[in-house]
């Protein structure tokens, strides 16, 4: 779906690795581990990556916003017609943008115009997985949790076929660094069968690892404005 340019790419190198693993290659780093202190390690290094990450696109300009939403809005297309999402029977989740994520919904709205279903992810029960709900451009939305807009409790409750998870940063094995609370990969291990999942976000996100743990579960296909980074 095209190569990776620089348009996007931020200033700086990444930040440093968790403490225990800086003593290591990456590639050295057991994605199994369950050393408590290791595992503490690695939690305090993706909340200063999310810090990070969400400053460097809290900067970028509106019209960049734009051109990146709309760039990904067509990567999906694309991919939508040479994976599950294709049949005009299939349930896609979307999400609705947040914290200057990149904005899909006029495709939502395209998408359902088509015949498409698309549902939308409601926290309905903390630390659980994630409820999905029917949508329309008519749905009346409500504030669900993190004051996000989410359907009403009495929206047709549907089981995805495609799920689309925002992100916060990506690595090439195609793990996503998320907000922290877990319900993507929680909800995903749950659902069965397991969703079509892919991680949009933007290129320079991209992290030499997450340090994956082993309740983290990597995306299908990861999709940025530049094209298909991983899968596809």
């Amino acid at each position: 779906m095209g190569n990776e340019s620089n348009s996007f790419k931020s200033e700086g190198n990444f930040a440093s690795p968790p403490c225990m693993a800086a003593e290591v290659d990456p590639g050295y780093f057991d994605p199994l581990a369950v050393d408590p202190e290791q595992a503490r390690d690695v939690a305090r290094w993706r909340t200063a990556e999310r810090k990070r990450l969400r400053e460097a696109r809290r900067t970028l300009s509106s019209s960049q916003r734009t051109i990146a939403s709309a760039a990904l809005m067509t990567g999906l297309e694309r991919l939508f017609e040479e994976h599950p999402a294709g049949p005009s029977d299939v349930v896609v989740a979307f999400y609705w943008p947040i914290k200057d994520e990149p904005d899909l919904r006029p495709l939502m709205v395209e998408m359902q115009a088509s015949g498409r279903s698309i549902a939308l992810p409601l926290v309905e029960t903390r630390a659980a997985p994630l409820v999905f709900r029917l949508w329309t451009p008519e749905t009346r939305m409500e504030r669900g949790h993190w004051n996000i807009p989410v359907p009403p409790r009495d929206a047709p409750e549907v089981m995805p076929d495609v799920v689309l998870a925002p992100l916060m940063g990506w690595d090439s094995e195609g793990y996503r660094l998320g907000y922290g609370g877990g319900y993507f990969d929680r909800t995903l291990a749950a659902l069965s069968p397991r969703p079509f999942s892919i991680g949009v976000g933007l290129a320079a996100a991209k992290l030499p690892t997450i340090y994956p743990q082993p309740h983290d579960i990597p995306m299908d296909v990861i999709l940025t404005e530049r094209g298909s980074a991983v899968g596809g």
